[in-house]
């Protein structure tokens, strides 16, 4: 009987967790330093925000965004999207953030979560974690990266006209 009860209460939190469809409004330092709001700051009707959780230190998550730049301007002619790499580096690493960024010539919006607040009000346990946001709705999730994912994520995208 406790054994169930148990059972019901974690799959009841688990949906919690997975019904999550608002982007939670949380506020975010840029590259520059200047506070931007989750939910005030992109919020331009029809326009696709994809959120990409990232780290230094995750290999996985470099070779995703990588990956995506490659493409992102096929994406931008293609769908009416915004890339959001958001860091979660933390105190000890975030000095890292900006010199890999302009190594990169990534042309992303930087956002840098280093208190982990918005990874934690997402329910995201690893990187690389990407949400697609549409009129401020999460519409999908990925967890994890693999060569040639961000062609299926941009079938997704597109899907969303």
């Amino acid at each position: 009987m406790m054994k169930k009860l148990v059972l019901n209460v974690m799959l009841f939190i688990c949906a919690l967790g997975f019904s999550q469809k608002k982007l939670p409004s949380v506020t975010l330092k840029n590259l520059e330093g200047i506070t931007v709001s989750t939910t005030q700051n992109f919020i331009e009707k029809d326009k696709v925000y994809v959120y990409c959780f990232w780290a230094t230190w995750c290999a996985p998550c470099i070779q995703e965004l990588d990956a995506i730049n490659e493409v992102y301007e096929d994406w931008k002619s293609q769908a009416n999207v915004e890339v959001i790499a958001v860091s979660i580096d933390d105190a000890r690493t975030n000095k890292r953030v900006k010199p890999l960024v302009n190594g990169k010539g990534w042309e992303y919006t930087i956002l840098m979560d280093t208190n982990q607040d918005f990874k934690r009000s997402l329910g995201i346990s690893n990187p690389p974690f990407t949400a697609v946001v549409k009129n401020g709705d999460i519409v999908f999730t990925q967890n994890g990266h693999t060569p040639g994912s961000e062609n299926q994520l941009l079938e997704q995208i597109k899907a969303l006209k």
